[in-house]
């Protein structure tokens, strides 16, 4: 195995109960999500979502490189906002090992700039629902005239 095929970089990102994989190797600017093309996501609306480290960084910083995205669970919302995130960490963590500390936090700094949750988790999730209500803090209403 040559020494090209081995520089490879695994990162991970999530959002909600949606959770992305990313590789980043050398290649030739390919971005794969599920074995299909970045351009095919759907829905379409948010397509421009999952591009945005893409935009921020320029097209030269992923020139020679090429990610592959497995992503499963959430809806297509939060596997968006996944995919986004693990794209922004996996070129990050891509240039700390390969290439120098100071593109890195070149890198670091514009996506932090633009937005934290590229690079940042979000921790929210979804509250469990409780007894005596539908929801998680919704009380069925009471009445005194039973």
């Amino acid at each position: 195995m040559s020494l090209i095929s081995r520089i490879s970089r695994h990162n991970q990102s999530r959002k909600k109960t949606a959770t992305a994989c990313a590789f980043a190797k050398q290649g030739r600017g390919l971005i794969k999500v599920n074995g299909q093309p970045i351009e095919n996501i759907e829905p379409e609306c948010l397509r421009l979502k999952a591009f945005e480290p893409v935009l921020i960084l320029g097209q030269d910083k992923f020139a020679n490189l090429d990610i592959r995205i497995r992503v499963k669970g959430g809806g297509y919302t939060a596997q968006i906002y996944a995919i986004r995130s693990a794209i922004a960490k996996s070129i990050v963590a891509y240039y700390a090992k390969y290439v120098d500390e100071s593109a890195k936090n070149e890198l670091r700094a514009t996506l932090l700039a633009y937005d934290r949750n590229l690079l940042v988790a979000d921790p929210r999730r979804r509250e469990p629902k409780k007894y005596g209500g539908r929801g998680a803090r919704a009380r069925f209403q009471k009445s005194y005239r039973t």
